[in-house]
């Protein structure tokens, strides 16, 4: 498949148009103009360039890609080095950041709350980004940040009263901790997302509504694994997902 009648494909199922992002989403590095193997991961890291490389990919395709909003443009250091891995294999980089997040099957929003087992109601806050919905399973926040923790395979961290009896539920993959107060004004009993901040602790205990913060990396391996796998049915291209470990 041409590199061209990828990014036609993905761009179409994502529609990145759509969102104010503060990344370019999409093509970053162009690299051979045909594909038949693609590496997907969380994160555009030295070590999955590296790895995708050692597979001999003609493209990776990620959630977190380059050339962020307010970052050095500079091509120094840590970012020289990645690129030029890239280039010196040919190797193009695709990213998909918030539209990744947003998709209404294929998101990491989607994806999380399907692993978790919860039943989606809407989409509210920042471009339709916070979901919400009920909690399938039963108990207090305690035993659901354990079923999260199991489901995930990484402890989660819980932020408020351990008993506080959770149904309502509300989330956002990453670092959505900014979203703790649009979730609490839905009225639910937990919010779920991938980072705390030290504030979030004192509204989790105020508001009497627990945070669970997952892991960032941990709640947006789904997205960019179900958008591989889509592509590799749809086209027939070889696609590889590779979780390179993180603990953040």
């Amino acid at each position: 498949m041409l590199l061209s009648e990828m990014q036609g494909l993905l761009d179409g199922w994502l529609e990145p148009w759509r969102y104010k992002d503060y990344a370019p989403n999409g093509l970053q590095v162009e690299g051979r103009a045909e594909v038949g193997k693609v590496v997907t991961g969380v994160t555009a890291s030295q070590a999955l360039i590296d790895a995708a490389a050692a597979r001999g990919a003609d493209a990776i395709l990620v959630h977190h890609g380059y050339f962020w909003k307010g970052e050095d443009a500079r091509i120094c250091g840590m970012k020289k080095q990645r690129i030029r891995t890239l280039l010196q294999h040919d190797i193009s980089l695709l990213a998909y950041h918030l539209p990744l997040d947003g998709h209404l099957e294929l998101g990491n929003n989607a994806c999380l709350g399907q692993a978790l087992g919860l039943a989606a109601q809407g989409q509210a806050g920042e471009q339709g980004l916070l979901w919400h919905g009920d909690w399938t399973g039963a108990g207090d926040a305690q035993a659901f940040a354990g079923h999260v923790s199991a489901r995930l395979g990484r402890a989660a961290q819980l932020l408020g009263r351990p008993y506080k009896p959770v149904r309502k539920v509300a989330w956002c993959t990453g670092g959505a901790q900014g979203f703790f107060a649009d979730a609490v004004a839905l009225g639910v009993d937990a919010f779920i997302t991938g980072e705390a901040s030290e504030q979030n602790y004192h509204m989790a205990m105020e508001s009497d509504v627990a945070f669970i913060a997952a892991g960032h990396h941990a709640t947006e391996r789904f997205g960019i694994k179900a958008l591989g796998e889509r592509l590799m049915q749809v086209s027939g291209i070889n696609v590889e997902f590779i979780d390179v470990f993180n603990p953040v």
